[in-house]
């Protein structure tokens, strides 16, 4: 009878957690917000995620000596391909995509890949090995339904944690002025960058609706408006920006080759990894328990995306970190926003004008917001964390994961005199404190009760 009673207490105190975790949601995964509030609500991811988005073509375009023609196609064919992508994730097509609040956009980590293939075999060889290397991703995918019980609390915890902690000297560079900035830490940069935070913050807590809800955006556009009269804003990208750019298939070309097929495979390895990251904060953040078939289309998506960008000339695409942090601090899960997100990126993709509003947004009122969202998955990663056994093991589990992932980000030199290859799949701290935590909780006997 005793008994009983201990289970029918944790019982209600489960069924009372969960209904807490949904009340903080203000739309779930499957709700359709009206059109005139979740425009709004999908723009706010656009404005998180595009500068990742058209950061890799113009850094790998600058070191190839693009023209800027080719430069322009570049950028309006990542946004093109990023929204495509993001639609494919969080529409879903059978086996292809996760069906969650996803967006996608081509990561840093290809950015030394492109730039060696680029510098010997041009656009064609980066389109080329873009799709020749994409099936890793779709073969992986085949796979983790096998590997999925490796991911306990304790893992999937260091994991999301490591998402946030990784990406927040980002947040901190916008915030800052932008890495390299010759303002970099003005006090106009950081007034700026605070004010952007304290409105965030302020509309998160005490706004009402649509308020709360859009919270990041309105902060931005706040920071937007008061940039104007410092002299932070410059349109004269957006007279400059061509009126129409449609993606045109092979446009540059395409070339084949195994040296741009084993340059890429690092990469994508990585990103397999990070995927699986941010699909399980996704996960967490919508309060929604994955199954492995869900991480599973997840990457089939990835791939998928990846190739078809090769075809657009773009680069391959992957989750992105930096907007997982923006559903729990908004309430708003809903992946109908996020497919509104990939058309608009579509658009912006189309129409360069449009984009390049966007893009002139200076750093600083992107850092308010990148601060508050990449800590906010950072806290995820802290909630799931709690919800393991903190006993001796897990305690090692995530002492030595956290620091060996932390370590290689804050201190990269320590991996100079590895081969090449291995720096590139560890240099990424979520790869290296997520192989950690795996290998660990394999490895470690379990503790006995």
């Amino acid at each position: 009878m005793g008994q009983e009673l201990v289970y029918q207490e944790e019982f209600i105190n489960e069924l009372e957690s969960n209904q807490t975790k949904e009340s903080e949601l203000s739309y779930g995964v499957e709700d359709r917000p009206e059109l005139k509030v979740a425009i709004p609500l999908a723009i706010q991811h656009i404005v998180a995620a595009f500068s990742g988005i058209v950061a890799v073509p113009l850094v790998v375009g600058g070191v190839l000596g693009l023209t800027p023609v080719e430069m322009g196609y570049l950028v309006s064919a990542a946004l093109f391909m990023a929204g495509l992508a993001t639609f494919i994730q969080a529409k879903g097509f059978g086996k292809i995509g996760s069906k969650l609040p996803c967006i996608m956009g081509t990561d840093f980590t290809f950015v030394g890949p492109s730039i060696a293939v680029g510098s010997t075999m041009g656009l064609p060889g980066i389109f080329g090995a873009t799709l020749l290397a994409a099936p890793i991703e779709m073969i992986i995918s085949k796979f983790f339904p096998k590997i999925k019980k490796f991911f306990p609390p304790v893992v999937t915890g260091c994991v999301v944690t490591l998402i946030g902690l990784t990406v927040l000297p980002v947040g901190i560079d916008w915030a800052a002025g932008g890495f390299g900035a010759a303002d970099y830490g003005s006090l106009q940069n950081i007034g700026v960058s605070l004010a952007v935070l304290a409105v965030i913050v302020s509309l998160n807590q005490f706004g009402k609706g649509f308020w709360s809800s859009a919270a990041i955006l309105i902060g931005i556009v706040f920071g937007y408006i008061i940039s104007y009269p410092m002299g932070m804003l410059d349109f004269s990208a957006v007279e400059q920006a061509a009126l129409i750019n449609l993606p045109m298939p092979f446009k540059y070309g395409v070339a084949f080759s195994l040296t741009g097929f084993l340059a890429f495979i690092p990469a994508y390895l990585v990103t397999s990894v990070e995927t699986v990251g941010d699909l399980l904060a996704v996960g967490e953040a919508c309060n929604k328990e994955l199954e492995s078939e869900d991480i599973s289309k997840g990457l089939m998506a990835d791939g998928v995306g990846s190739m078809l960008a090769g075809v657009f000339g773009a680069g391959p695409n992957t989750s992105f970190s930096q907007n997982v942090g923006i559903i729990p601090l908004t309430g708003v899960a809903s992946r109908f926003v996020v497919i509104l997100a990939g058309i608009i990126l579509m658009i912006l993709g189309i129409f360069p004008k449009l984009g390049a509003l966007i893009a002139i947004m200076p750093n600083p009122v992107l850092g308010g917001a990148g601060i508050v969202m990449f800590g906010m998955i950072a806290a995820s990663g802290i909630k799931v964390l709690h919800d393991a056994d903190l006993n001796r093991r897990n305690l090692l589990i995530i002492a030595i994961s956290l620091g060996l992932g932390l370590g290689v980000v804050v201190r990269p030199d320590i991996l100079s005199h590895l081969p090449k290859e291995l720096n590139t799949f560890f240099q990424s701290g979520i790869t290296t404190g997520t192989l950690t935590a795996l290998l660990l909780n394999i490895f470690l006997p379990e503790m006995e009760e």
